[in-house]
C-alpha cells in the first residue's frame, strides 16, 4: 500500500525485495530475473522443491528496497553508501520487471521510492537471498 492505496497485489507466486547496489549492471539485473523464475522452490506431486515459478503458474511481485543495502558491520546506524543512486537503481529495477513479464510470468510492482507497507501470507518454510556477484 502507498497512501492507503493498494499499487499490487499478486496469488500465489514470490514476493521479490529488489536491492540495487552502486556496481551493479543490466547483467546483474537479466541474472536475477532469470535465477528467480526458473528456481525450483514449489512442490511437486511428491511434496519435493521441485517446481519452477512458470511451471506453478505462479506470479511476482517486485518491491524495490535499497534498505536491502544497509551496512551494519560498524556502528548501530545502517550505512547506505552502496546502494545504488535513485536513477540507476530504478532503470535496473525496470529492468529485471521488464525480463520477468518477458519470460511469461505475470508481474506486479510497489511504487518506486515510495514509502509502502507489505503484506505477505509466506505458504512455506523458505526464504531466500540471492546475490548476482
Amino acid at each position: 500500500m502507498v497512501d492507503a492505496a493498494v499499487v499490487g497485489s499478486i496469488g500465489p507466486g514470490v514476493l521479490v525485495l529488489l536491492g540495487v547496489a552502486e556496481n551493479d549492471q543490466r547483467a546483474d539485473s537479466l541474472y536475477l530475473a532469470e535465477k528467480i523464475t526458473r528456481l525450483r522452490i514449489f512442490p511437486d506431486e511428491n511434496d519435493k522443491m521441485n517446481r519452477s515459478l512458470k511451471e506453478i503458474g505462479g506470479e511476482m511481485m517486485v518491491v524495490s528496497q535499497f534498505t536491502l543495502l544497509g551496512d551494519c558491520k560498524k556502528g548501530r546506524r545502517p550505512s547506505f553508501v552502496h546502494a545504488a543512486e535513485p536513477q540507476k537503481a530504478n532503470e535496473l529495477y525496470e529492468c529485471f520487471v521488464n525480463r520477468v513479464f518477458d519470460m511469461g510470468i505475470k508481474v506486479r510492482t510497489g511504487q518506486f521510492r515510495a514509502i509502502m507497507e507489505v503484506s505477505l501470507i509466506n505458504d512455506g518454510p523458505v526464504t531466500l537471498i540471492l546475490e548476482s556477484k
